[in-house]
């Protein structure tokens, strides 16, 4: 099966040569996102408003969505829905990890422990399959930088990004207002169903909620 949305953004964040994730906060966000707008698009959860709800309990097919849905029927603890702010907070911790496990199960990703100076325990994952990359640049690189029109899918990875400023991981070597300009653009435009682009709002909503907050707490 194709990476779902957050593998994808697990391997835009991904650096090369340390084999962390770069950006962690945001991409965690991000991740979180991504598993939500993939269940929106697979037609198992809707957001409204400020409201998520499990809409199709089917299972998809994909471990990693499936799971999620397990989780997110649980969080509901039987109600219709709930905030959805709440869940990408609660989720977004724990999704970045579960979206990499996917990455090291297809094998595109491989896991390595080792040791810093011999005693602290470490792991890092090293890119094993630069194939989904590969696309996932080149198809990125057709709608921001040279104006293809992009589909619903990848309207809304453009739109993630832009939400939690990855900008520079996508295109670490284009003119950054150039860059920014276009996936705005994408993020506002009609490329999406109102149900996609309802969902990315709430991500921004989520993000701005916990910004403030800890610039309250910090003050």
């Amino acid at each position: 099966m194709a990476i779902t949305l957050a593998e994808e953004i697990i391997l835009l964040s991904l650096d090369d040569e340390s084999g962390v994730l770069e950006q962690r906060q945001a991409a965690g966000w991000a991740v979180a996102g991504g598993i939500l707008l993939d269940l929106v698009l697979a037609g198992r959860a809707s957001v409204e408003g400020k409201h998520l709800k499990q809409t199709d309990g089917t299972p998809t097919g994909e471990p990693l969505l499936d799971d999620r849905m397990a989780l997110l029927d649980a969080w509901l603890g039987g109600r219709e829905k709930r905030r959805v702010t709440d869940w990408l907070t609660k989720d977004r911790g724990n999704a970045a990890r579960a979206a990499m496990d996917s990455l090291c199960a297809r094998g595109v990703v491989i896991e390595q422990h080792y040791k810093v100076l011999g005693l602290f325990p470490m792991r890092r994952y090293l890119k094993a399959d630069s194939a989904p990359e590969t696309e996932l640049r080149r198809r990125l690189q057709a709608v921001v930088l040279e104006g293809t029109a992009p589909d619903e899918r990848t309207a809304g990875l453009i739109a993630l990004l832009h939400a939690t400023k990855l900008h520079r991981l996508a295109f670490p070597d284009a003119p950054r207002k150039q860059v920014t300009d276009r996936m705005a653009a994408i993020a506002t435009g009609q490329w999406a169903a109102e149900s996609v682009r309802t969902a990315i709002r709430a991500v921004q909503a989520a993000i701005t909620v916990v910004a403030v907050a800890g610039a309250t707490a910090g003050s």
